[in-house]
């Protein structure tokens, strides 16, 4: 659906995108880590910046490129140490994909990324809009990017009404993005395409914002639809309101002062792979966990030392609130204490660098014994 017919008036691609490389050659952000960089940098910013601002990201990326300079560092990495330095960024699927990414390149192209976008979306956590951004950024291709500062601009611009989460809206948002390509023969400068990429980008992240937007400032508001008609604050359509659920669990901190029990989870899920607490369902399902681990000992869970915390943290679709409870098994174990796999011993020194997520963190941390 357009605004209005007038919305849907043809619009110069070859006007449009010049309009917009000219504007990024002097407004542009040009001083991204990531720009004029090869194709493992440029992937490594997209996935980072999948549902995060860059000024979240830039400490993370600068820890990486430091950590593995090169696609062959990363793959060579253990996941924990990948999955440790991600650890705050959220969406950890992302950086299991990034990881088996960077395996699947050195192993099945030498290190370098294909410059075929088929083959690119066939790698793990890349997408159409990804693939697309490494072929422009980094190869210079023709090719189409729809990212969430992009679909903006071009849902602005081409008066396009609807959340763009739906089906419908989304394939109405490529076609657009399509239609503004600018053909092989049109461009004059080598990075023409990397800086038409870009510019969309930066304009969608600095002038197009999603409350007041900088429309004087704008190199294409001349035909802007939503600004002609005078209704940028109406569009994009915002993502309908859902009551944020909340769910409740608890979990067990096992511990001494050398260290915490902890818990893998599966690679899928919540947490997907990342060391986390157990949980269970409440206070006394803890105690027959606790029991359970220390069983043949003569322990009883209720004389043991126990402390409770309380926290809630919140991801994309609901409210976790958690209540923690803490337990100090120093006096009731010996040296050769194990437990079987899933679970795995962490020191505390070890615990920044083994993949935990900031949530256990914030548990964890009144737990470790003064230094």
């Amino acid at each position: 659906m357009a605004l209005t017919p007038t919305a849907n008036k043809p619009v110069s691609s070859a006007t449009f995108a010049h309009k917009v490389v000219a504007w990024q050659r002097q407004h542009g952000r040009n001083n991204l880590p990531w720009c004029d960089q090869d194709a493992y940098s440029v992937w490594l910013s997209e996935v980072m910046l999948q549902q995060t601002q860059v000024n979240t990201v830039l400490p993370y990326y600068a820890t990486f490129k430091t950590r593995f300079p090169s696609i062959h560092d990363l793959a060579a990495a253990a996941i924990d140490e990948v999955l440790a330095l991600w650890a705050g960024l959220g969406y950890y699927s992302r950086a299991r994909n990034l990881h088996r990414c960077a395996v699947l390149v050195c192993d099945l192209y030498g290190g370098v990324f294909p410059s075929d976008l088929q083959a690119l979306q066939a790698l793990p956590g890349i997408g159409p809009s990804t693939a697309a951004a490494i072929a422009s950024l980094a190869q210079g291709q023709r090719a189409a990017i729809l990212d969430g500062n992009v679909k903006r601009v071009m849902t602005r611009h081409a008066g396009i009404v609807g959340w763009a989460g739906l089906g419908a809206i989304n394939k109405r948002l490529w076609t657009t993005a399509q239609a503004r390509l600018v053909s092989a023969e049109m461009t004059v400068a080598s990075d023409f395409h990397r800086r038409y990429t870009q510019g969309l980008m930066d304009l969608g992240a600095t002038v197009c914002h999603a409350k007041k937007p900088l429309c004087e400032q704008c190199p294409i508001a001349i035909d802007c639809a939503a600004l002609l008609l005078g209704q940028t604050t109406e569009v994009p359509t915002p993502r309908p309101k859902k009551i944020t659920p909340k769910q409740w669990r608890d979990a067990v901190v096992l511990h001494t002062q050398h260290g915490v029990w902890l818990e893998r989870r599966p690679a899928q899920g919540l947490w997907g792979g990342l060391l986390c607490l157990p949980e269970a369902q409440d206070k006394p399902a803890v105690d027959v966990l606790v029991a359970d681990l220390l069983r043949g000992r003569g322990i009883t869970p209720d004389l043991l030392p126990w402390s409770v915390h309380h926290l809630k943290h919140t991801f994309t679709h609901y409210q976790l609130h958690w209540t923690v409870w803490a337990v100090n098994v120093e006096n009731n174990i010996n040296a050769s204490f194990t437990l079987p796999a899933p679970w795995v011993f962490a020191p505390w020194a070890d615990i920044p660098t083994i993949g935990v997520p900031k949530a256990v963190l914030k548990v964890l941390s009144p737990q470790k014994p003064a230094a």
